[in-house]
């Protein structure tokens, strides 16, 4: 059975009928976002075309998911090395290690 829903959705006027597997709240938020981002950028400049907004909005949008990522992998990194540091404070047992080891 497909899980996918069909969910539609508006940017910059125009409507989109998506398949998704999703959450119909979660597809039309991440749109709702990408129209924002777009109109925000046609706001900045009234030369833009619709399109090239788009792209811009696009870069924008990936740029913000890669900061996002490295912010998150540098957080990983951080906790791994704090229980690394931490690991032989607890007791044996609470170290994960076999008592007698």
């Amino acid at each position: 059975m497909d899980a996918r829903a069909v969910v539609k959705v508006r940017i910059m006027g125009d409507e989109y009928t998506l398949r998704t597997e999703a959450s119909p709240e979660h597809t039309k938020a991440v749109a709702e976002h990408v129209d924002r981002t777009i109109r925000a950028i046609m706001s900045g400049s009234s030369s833009v075309e619709t399109h090239k907004a788009a792209i811009l909005a696009a870069l924008q949008i990936t740029d913000d998911l890669f900061r996002e990522r490295g912010a998150m992998e540098s957080l990983t990194s951080d906790m791994r090395q704090l229980a690394s540091d931490i690991r032989p404070l607890l007791p044996p047992a609470k170290r994960g290690e076999e008592l007698g080891a």
